[in-house]
């Protein structure tokens, strides 16, 4: 039973299912959660916040109850969940959030200001899913279509943002606002005409700088709403900048860019490459890291890596460390959104080459098992790059003596030589091209 209680009638143990009031006013990441000290009351009641919602079938009775008003949301239950289980509720969130997001960016066209605590709560929901699951939520808003793409890739970067938040060990309050900032970093789309932004083909010089002008668009339009934090604003406006200073709109170079906005430029840069565009087709996400990872210059690299650890992706060809003290290359699955494929070959306990060897992670063991890179001529490998082809092979091809032979001594010879894999749209692709 769900009951509108004062905040008189609160005593550690109940459950509040929801807080009246500005969700960005309170001091707590979530809108449900238990009270488990008097300070926790003390922090609503330092907060302003008059009545809260509590479930009784989640927690303690008020002693003094009040007349109930019945609620009729669903209760979203706050423990972890199975990655099929989270995949159907998924499904109802993506739904829900389409349409919320949908009304929020058409009412920012028109002119209304941005209800600050409708947003918050699409965040709220978006956050409590990842919890429950850390993939289910980004696989399915992976799949959206050209037509949704402009509200769907807002919550697709918000799940992104939390995700990647709470896996660098961010506050809460933190990866709450860093939500909200990957929620409406692109809100000033809204000004561009749509005909630039679905063009099929490459933007004229003239499309392009009235592209570019969509971060200091939806700055204007989040001045105008009350209560959205300064975080969210920074990463509107500097979500395009690229640490060797060839972005947009102020070319800012490293350190001058704020965490959360470099944070905001990978999630918005990899949600692009994974989704169905007006000019092209998505790419699987290990096709989009390893593009992401080769654009030298773009991003933070010591947070690129953190954020394939996240999302439990990474690029072809990369050397990681496990948790094992051994290096493995990561191998490519295709075009298929499977479970990271990594082929071991080499001690470093021991400094020494092993039987090269396969093993799948799970997506938690992705998180845990990885957990860094690695340069292999740090270890004495002699001819990487050839050797790194050489390891990429099919397992039936390898040659053990091969191996040992590229560690330590000379170059490839000419039969020994293998052609690198290549992903053909990661190849071809540019990163000045259209990522807008």
């Amino acid at each position: 039973m769900q009951r509108r209680v004062p905040l008189s009638l609160l005593r550690p143990g109940m459950f509040v299912h929801g807080i009246e009031g500005s969700w960005l006013s309170h001091p707590f990441w979530r809108r449900r959660f238990l009270l488990r000290s008097d300070s926790d009351i003390a922090a609503l009641r330092d907060a302003d916040i008059a009545f809260v919602t509590i479930d009784t079938t989640r927690g303690l009775a008020p002693i003094e109850e009040p007349e109930p008003i019945i609620i009729t949301e669903p209760v979203v239950a706050n423990v972890a969940t199975g990655i099929t289980a989270e995949r159907e509720r998924a499904v109802d969130i993506v739904a829900r959030t389409r349409e919320i997001i949908r009304g929020v960016f058409e009412g920012a066209r028109l002119g209304k200001a941005i209800d600050s605590d409708q947003v918050a709560a699409v965040v709220d929901e978006i956050s409590e899913s990842v919890q429950r699951n850390a993939y289910a939520l980004i696989s399915i808003v992976r799949l959206k279509s050209k037509d949704d793409y402009s509200y769907l890739h807002s919550v697709a970067v918000c799940a992104l943002m939390v995700n990647f938040a709470r896996h660098l060990g961010l506050p809460d309050e933190t990866v709450r606002e860093f939500g909200l900032a990957g929620l409406v970093h692109d809100i000033g789309k809204m000004d561009v005409p749509s005909e630039i932004l679905n063009k099929p083909g490459r933007l004229t010089d003239e499309e392009f700088a009235i592209a570019r002008l969509h971060p200091e668009r939806g700055c204007a339009i989040l001045d105008r709403a009350e209560a959205i934090p300064a975080t969210a604003i920074d990463v509107c406006r500097h979500h395009h900048e690229k640490i060797d200073g060839t972005g947009y709109p102020f070319g800012l170079k490293g350190g001058e860019i704020s965490l959360a906005a470099r944070m905001g430029a990978i999630c918005d840069v990899y949600d692009a490459l994974t989704s169905d565009r007006a000019y092209k087709d998505a790419w699987s996400p290990i096709e989009a890291v390893t593009a992401m990872h080769g654009w030298n210059g773009q991003f933070d690299r010591d947070l690129l890596f953190t954020f394939y650890q996240s999302i439990a992706v990474f690029p072809v060809g990369m050397v990681v460390r496990l948790r094992s003290q051994r290096l493995a290359v990561v191998l490519s699955n295709g075009r298929r959104a499977s479970r990271p494929r990594l082929r071991v070959f080499y001690d470093t306990a021991a400094n020494s080459l092993v039987a090269p060897r396969d093993i799948v992670l799970t997506d938690d063991d992705a998180c845990k098992t990885v957990v860094r890179a690695e340069n292999p001529v740090d270890w004495g490998a002699h001819d990487w790059p050839a050797l790194c082809a050489h390891l990429l092979q099919e397992s039936d091809k390898l040659d053990r003596e091969v191996i040992a032979r590229l560690w330590t001594e000379v170059e490839a010879t000419a039969a020994e030589t293998v052609e690198m894999p290549a992903i053909d749209r990661v190849s071809r692709w540019q990163p000045s091209e259209r990522l807008d």
